[in-house]
């Protein structure tokens, strides 16, 4: 069976919308000085440790993470769109405030049923959950018996964590997967063990 040997899920540090509670998912935003810090902290965190290659989702707050990781070392460093945030559609760039304002049946229906309701233009976390578990599962033909870092995004992490746990879906925000932060998950034929959920190297 072709599974990897080990993933740790890693996402991204700080971006401006991040710091002014801006949805974002598909918009290409920079890390902010200080997230920059949070990759210097994460290049750190994985310095000591034994990777084989390091995934991003294609947008530069990951990949800057992702090639801090990398630093000297001649390591794979992979795109793969798939690990994207689940896209907010018509609400990318505005706050929580300027979306109930503007489409309140929209945020009305997204917020009572997420799991099968997307926002205008965008994906519902069951569209998110199909890519994502599709990516996790080519991880194993890709990388067997490896060790893989995925630098990612907040839905996605989630989405594995529900998926590998049991926990329903639609409770996927029960699990909270910090900026700059680290998710480890061992994995063997026949179950996965996590190792650790929302470590945040200083």
């Amino acid at each position: 069976m072709n599974i990897p040997r080990s993933v740790w899920l890693v996402r991204h540090g700080q971006t401006d919308w991040n710091l002014t509670g801006k949805y974002q998912s598909y918009a290409d935003r920079p890390l902010t000085a200080f997230g920059q810090r949070q990759a210097r902290a994460l290049a750190s965190y994985f310095a000591g440790r034994k990777v084989d290659a390091v995934i991003h989702s294609g947008l530069s707050r990951t990949e800057s993470v992702a090639r801090a990781i990398v630093g000297a070392r001649r390591l794979p460093c992979l795109s793969n769109e798939d690990w994207r945030e689940g896209s907010h559609g018509v609400w990318e760039g505005l706050t929580y405030a300027e979306v109930m304002q503007r489409y309140p049946e929209d945020a009305s229906n997204r917020f009572a049923d997420a799991l099968n309701h997307a926002p205008m233009e965008g994906e519902s976390l069951a569209d998110v959950a199909e890519r994502v578990m599709a990516a996790w599962r080519r991880l194993g033909y890709a990388h067997p018996r490896q060790r893989v870092v995925v630098v990612t995004h907040a839905t996605p992490i989630q989405v594995v964590l529900c998926m590998l746990t049991g926990v329903p879906l639609r409770d996927h925000w029960r699990w909270r997967i910090d900026l700059g932060s680290v998710t480890a998950i061992d994995c063997y034929p026949g179950a996965t063990i996590l190792r650790a959920v929302n470590v945040v190297p200083r």
